[in-house]
C-alpha cells in the first residue's frame, strides 16, 4: 500500500509539473508568434520583389545580429544542445554565416535542411531543376505535393516552417559563368558544391578558387552502398571516384589546380553502372537528344537514398565545425605519396620486361595500382593472412614488395595483380596456379575472391 501511494505521488508531481512547462511554453510561444509571422512574411516580400533577401551588414562587424538571434527564447531553445556543443561565441559564428548551396538534390537538399537546422543564418539555395516522383527516394524535405515545383522553391518553403528567423533565398537557376556574380557575390563564408555535372562542377570549382571563397565539393554518391566507406579529403586524395578523377583531370590540365579543394567522396567502387537510354518508343535513343540542358546527364544513375543523404550530413557537419572553428581530425585518407606506388608501377613494369619479354600486357596506370594496393591488399604482402588496418606503418616495408601477376596466362590487369615481397614473387613464378590450388586451397580461395570482386567492381 505505502508503495503505491508513492507512486501516485511520483506521477501526480509529474502531471504537475508536465502542465505548468505547457502552460509556461504556450505563454512564450503566444508572445513569439507575431515576431514569427513578421519574420516569414518580411522574407516572402523580398523574395517576391527579387530583392536578395540578404544584408551582410545586419548586426555590425561584430556580429549583433547571430547574437540578437540567439536572445530570442524560441531561438535559443530551438539551438541548445549546438550551444552545449560549440559554446555561445561559436554558435555565433554560425548563426552569423552566409552559407551558399548548389544542388538541390539527393546532397545538397540533405546538407541545407542540416544547416538551417543548426542555426546558420543566411542561405542561398540554387537549383534550376523540378522536385520529381523519382527524386523522392533521397530529397530531405519533398512530399508528393511538391511534384513538379522547383526545388529550390520547395526547401524554401519547408524551410521557412523548420527555422522562419533563418534569411533564405531561392534562386530557380543554373550555375555557369554568366550567373557566378549573381550567385558567388556577397562574400559568402561558404560555398557547398552539390553539382553533379563535371562542366558546371568545374566551372564553380574555379571560380570558387580564384575568388578565395571556401568550398567544399561533394563527389559521386550514385551507385554505392556502404556508409562506412565515406570520408573528406583533398580532391588529390579522392582517386576512386570516377566523377573525381574527370574533375581532377580538368582542374589541373585547364586551370592549373592540383588540389587544395576539400571533397566528400566514397572509397567504395560504384556498384553499377548508368542505364541504358530509352525514348519514348521503348528503344534505346541517343540520350543527347533528350537533354533539356545542354551537357547534363539524360541516363540514370541508380542510388540509394541513403547514401546521397549521408554525403550532405557530412558536408553539413564539416561546414559548421569549420564556421565555428571547433577542431575535429579527420581519419587521413592516403599516408604516403604518389611516388611510393609510381615505384610499384615502375617495378611491375621492368618485372614484365624480365619475365614475359615486353610490359605490352600491362593493363593498369598508377591510379590502378593505388586501388589495387589500399583496396585490395591493405598494403601488405598477398600472403599475409592477417592484412590489417592501412596505416603508415605497413608502408615501412613498402621497398621490399611488387605487383606481379596472379595467373601467367592472363594480362597485368586490375583483376589480376597480386601484391608480394621479393621472394615471395620469385617463388611465385616458380609455380602454377594449379599447384597452389592443390596445396594452399584456402590461399587460393582468398586471393581468388579479392581478385574477382575487383573484376566486378571495375567491370571487367
Amino acid at each position: 500500500m505505502v508503495e503505491k501511494l508513492k507512486h501516485l505521488a511520483l506521477i501526480g508531481t509529474g502531471a504537475l509539473l508536465g502542465s505548468l512547462s505547457t502552460v509556461a511554453l504556450l505563454k512564450l510561444l503566444s508572445n513569439q508568434i507575431p515576431k514569427l509571422c513578421s519574420s516569414s512574411k518580411a522574407t516572402e516580400l523580398i523574395t517576391k520583389s527579387g530583392g536578395s533577401g540578404f544584408d551582410r551588414n545586419v548586426g555590425g562587424e561584430e556580429g549583433k545580429g547571430s547574437l540578437d538571434l540567439l536572445n530570442d527564447e524560441i531561438v535559443s531553445e530551438h539551438l541548445t544542445r549546438n550551444i552545449q556543443f560549440f559554446g555561445l561565441e561559436s554558435q555565433q559564428k554560425i548563426s552569423s554565416a552566409y552559407v551558399v548551396v548548389i544542388g538541390l538534390g539527393g546532397v545538397g537538399s540533405h546538407a541545407a535542411s542540416m544547416l538551417l537546422r543548426s542555426g546558420v543564418g543566411r542561405l542561398l539555395l540554387v537549383d534550376f531543376d523540378q522536385v520529381s516522383l523519382s527524386s523522392l527516394n533521397r530529397h530531405a524535405v519533398a512530399t508528393r505535393a511538391d511534384v513538379g515545383i522547383p526545388k529550390a522553391l520547395c526547401l524554401k518553403k519547408h524551410f521557412e516552417l523548420i527555422f522562419p528567423e533563418c534569411q533564405i533565398e531561392a534562386r530557380v537557376q543554373l550555375y555557369d559563368d554568366s550567373s557566378e556574380e549573381e550567385i558567388l557575390s556577397g562574400k559568402p563564408d561558404f560555398v557547398l558544391d552539390c553539382i553533379d555535372n563535371i562542366d558546371t562542377k568545374v566551372a564553380l570549382l574555379v571560380a570558387c578558387v580564384r575568388r578565395g571563397l571556401r568550398v567544399l565539393s561533394a563527389t559521386g554518391a550514385g551507385a554505392r552502398a556502404d556508409p562506412t566507406r565515406i570520408r573528406i579529403a583533398d580532391l588529390r586524395e579522392s582517386i576512386t571516384d570516377p566523377l573525381s578523377r574527370s574533375v581532377r583531370s580538368r582542374l589541373k590540365k585547364y586551370h592549373g589546380i592540383e588540389g587544395g579543394i576539400p571533397v566528400v567522396f566514397s572509397m567504395e567502387k560504384p556498384k553499377v553502372k548508368l542505364l541504358p537510354f530509352e525514348g519514348a518508343a521503348g528503344k534505346e535513343e541517343k540520350p543527347s537528344d533528350y537533354q533539356v540542358v545542354p551537357g547534363f546527364r539524360v541516363r540514370i544513375i541508380p542510388v540509394l537514398g541513403t547514401v546521397p543523404a549521408i554525403f550532405g550530413q557530412v558536408m553539413a557537419s564539416y561546414v559548421l565545425t569549420t564556421l565555428a572553428e571547433f577542431d575535429v581530425h579527420t581519419e587521413p585518407i592516403v599516408t604516403l605519396d604518389t611516388n611510393h606506388y609510381t615505384t610499384l608501377h615502375h617495378r611491375l613494369i621492368e618485372h614484365e620486361e624480365i619475365v614475359y619479354g615486353s610490359s605490352m600486357e600491362v593493363q593498369v596506370d598508377v591510379e590502378d595500382v593505388m586501388y589495387i594496393v589500399k583496396e585490395l591488399w591493405h598494403g601488405r604482402s598477398t600472403r599475409d593472412r592477417e592484412p590489417g588496418d592501412v596505416g603508415r606503418g605497413m608502408w615501412r616495408a613498402v621497398h621490399e614488395l611488387m605487383l606481379v601477376r596472379w595467373d601467367k596466362t592472363r594480362p597485368a590487369s586490375v583483376s589480376n595483380l597480386i601484391l608480394l615481397r621479393f621472394k615471395e614473387a620469385e617463388e611465385h613464378e616458380q609455380t602454377t596456379l594449379d599447384d597452389i590450388k592443390e596445396t594452399e586451397p584456402d590461399y587460393f580461395k582468398r586471393v581468388a575472391s579479392v581478385l574477382k570482386r575487383a573484376e566486378i567492381e571495375f567491370g571487367l
